[in-house]
């Protein structure tokens, strides 16, 4: 039967769920041709069901993958930096302890996110292990299996922000400037506040950047955030951060509460939760007018700032991707490695058992066979006596069984069909249930 059928009186969840899948099955040509919109739907929210998949695509995890087949088990194989080994252990507890995949001690979330970790560890041994790497690895895994989210976390820590984990720390600072310097234009008056007080980026902006928000903001509004980030970049972690500074401290009756740098820092490290709200909080980042350009014009004035005043950057980490066209551009993938590889497949549900029949119904095929060639001989040998008789006799007439039209047929498949009476989608409701 038509697609059609299967949609009609769907939700709109479902619906939404099946253009992820279509952009999916031909993600190059979309990108390419229809990057806009791929833009605009991550922007609305990825389905659920579809978020982990979506990811991986959009960060280039799935290619990398599928370009490096057999690395993460190699390397999960391996045992790994004592030293490293043993810093991962003592965070895995710490890591979202209120989730059930991480609440139990030992349990599997804790072991893949040891897994990940430590092959990370191994797979870029010059830089190691950073502690905002648990919460990012960990987000990952509430999405996807161990694998991709070990090439998850790659991507984030090489395209999308480079250097943040290294040791120094000198990628995050400059991005501080950045971000300070932004928020000139954006919020003169918190600007102004946070310059008189000398309250410097990296005290506030820290844990923001390096674990991309995901233990400052409410569940909803993370994916929702990581869902654009993903897609454009590190631009939509600075909007949120240019957001929530301008929401707390952009006014002057904002700022009859915080007199003193103490004050200040208590208020950022409690934002109000209505600034934090998912539709409110992606609103205001949608509408911020900030932008690559934007970003990488301030980058160039603060790298040289840097310079004059710290000398050459010791960390030599790649340029920043700016989202998930800037990677695929970059890195332009085979059209093989973007197959998708189902790991669940489903039996179309109009199949039923007599279109596989067994030893048994074949039996009863040939049985019934032998008996219609016996009745149309018999019928053969009376076939004179019939003619004769029809001239005095009429001959009883058998009703045929009424032969139901294709219409009614299709109709009654579809009204027994699970597909068809089924409301749900595949994720069974709208909101995601993780925490």
């Amino acid at each position: 039967f038509s697609q059609t059928c299967l949609f009609c009186n769907s939700s709109p969840l479902f619906l939404r769920e099946a253009k992820w899948l279509e952009m999916l099955n031909s993600w190059d040509r979309w990108m390419a041709k229809k990057h806009k919109k791929v833009k605009f739907r991550c922007q609305k929210g990825i389905p659920p069901s579809l978020r982990g998949r979506a990811w991986l695509y959009l960060c280039g995890g799935k290619v990398k993958k599928e370009q490096n087949q057999g690395r993460f088990q190699d390397l999960d194989q391996q045992f790994g930096d004592p030293h490293w080994v043993d810093v991962i252990e003592k965070d895995l507890h710490r890591q979202f302890p209120f989730h059930e995949m991480f609440m139990a001690r030992g349990g599997h979330g804790q072991q893949d996110l040891f897994r990940v970790l430590k092959a990370y560890t191994l797979h870029r041994p010059e830089e190691g292990y950073c502690q905002a790497q648990a919460p990012i690895a960990a987000v990952l895994l509430m999405h996807m299996p161990a694998e991709d989210a070990f090439w998850g976390l790659v991507q984030i820590c090489e395209k999308y922000l480079p250097g943040y984990y290294s040791a120094g720390l000198e990628a995050i600072q400059l991005d501080g400037e950045i971000l300070f310097a932004l928020l000139r234009r954006v919020s003169p008056v918190a600007h102004r506040h946070l310059k008189k007080h000398k309250i410097d980026p990296i005290l506030y902006m820290t844990e923001w950047f390096m674990c991309a928000f995901s233990r400052t903001l409410p569940w909803a509004s993370v994916l929702r955030v990581w869902d654009m980030f993903f897609c454009e970049g590190v631009k939509i972690i600075f909007r949120v951060g240019l957001v929530l500074l301008k929401c707390m401290l952009g006014s002057h009756e904002k700022l009859k509460a915080c007199q003193g740098q103490y004050e200040t820092m208590e208020l950022l490290r409690a934002v109000e939760p209505r600034y934090m709200q998912e539709s409110f909080l992606v609103q205001q980042v949608l509408e911020l007018p900030v932008s690559e350009r934007d970003i990488e014009k301030e980058h160039s004035v603060q790298l040289r700032r840097w310079k004059e005043n710290h000398g050459k950057l010791d960390c030599t980490s790649p340029p920043r991707m700016h989202g998930a066209r800037a990677i695929l551009v970059a890195e332009p993938p085979k059209r093989q490695d973007l197959r998708q590889n189902p790991t669940i497949i489903v039996d179309s549900p109009l199949a039923t058992k007599s279109e596989t029949p067994t030893t048994e119904d074949e039996e009863d095929v040939q049985k019934k066979k032998t008996t219609e060639d016996k009745q149309k001989k018999q019928k053969k040998k009376t076939k004179s006596g019939e003619e004769a008789s029809k001239k005095d006799f009429l001959a009883p007439v058998e009703v045929p069984e009424q032969i139901p039209s294709q219409e009614q047929m299709d109709g009654s498949l579809l009204k027994n069909s699970t597909l068809h009476s089924s409301t749900q989608s595949l994720s069974s409701a709208e909101h995601d249930t993780y925490l």
